[in-house]
């Protein structure tokens, strides 16, 4: 069985990006390029919405570096609003309810699966009970006053046992979980 692993990257106050900030928010460093450039994920596919689609393969359209990798990884993009033929090369368009789509990919013994931003998709897969790992790299900023796409608004409520941790160049903190949602607050039987 395939395995889902949910990745995000986020500010100490849970937002994905923030307005004028660079990608990383500036505070990518050695050790963490390093890390992500010989991910074990490097041959996951890759799920990811419309939205993370077309920021991504812009990039990937305008020469950003460290985008080669996505480039040559296998990508399935759940939207209603994108048609075929997709200009990214390696993706494939599905329509419809990821749900299922997922929970099918997850039964065959194909690659380890992985999102890539995506809120509103891995909330959906999350809820459905289709994630197997999460992982948040925490960068140590708090971009209330700029912050935007908070993660978990809109999310269940989720017991995350530690499964991994790490800290990068001394201040970039990963954290990998196994999630489980809840259906009542802990200790009471959800």
């Amino acid at each position: 069985m395939a395995e889902l692993l949910v990745d995000f990257i986020t500010s100490l106050d849970g937002y994905a990006s923030a307005e004028g900030w660079p990608g990383w928010w500036g505070l990518e460093g050695p050790e963490y390029l390093a890390w992500l450039d010989a991910s074990p994920e490097r041959d996951a596919t890759i799920l990811m919405g419309a939205t993370t689609y077309r920021l991504m393969s812009a990039f990937a359209t305008s020469g950003e570096p460290g985008v080669d990798q996505l480039t040559a990884a296998t990508k399935v993009v759940f939207s209603s609003t994108l048609a075929e033929p997709l200009a990214w090369e390696n993706a494939r368009l599905v329509g419809g309810d990821p749900v299922p789509a997922v929970r099918s990919m997850k039964a065959g013994d194909g690659p380890l699966l992985r999102t890539i931003g995506s809120l509103t998709l891995c909330r959906s897969l999350l809820e459905a009970g289709l994630v197997d790992r999460f992982r948040v790299v925490v960068f140590p900023v708090i971009t209330g006053a700029t912050g935007h796409e908070r993660i978990y608004d809109g999310y269940p409520d989720v017991r995350l046992d530690l499964v991994a941790s790490r800290t990068f160049d001394g201040r970039l903190q990963l954290l990998e979980y196994a999630p489980t949602v809840l259906t009542g607050p802990p200790g009471t039987g959800g």
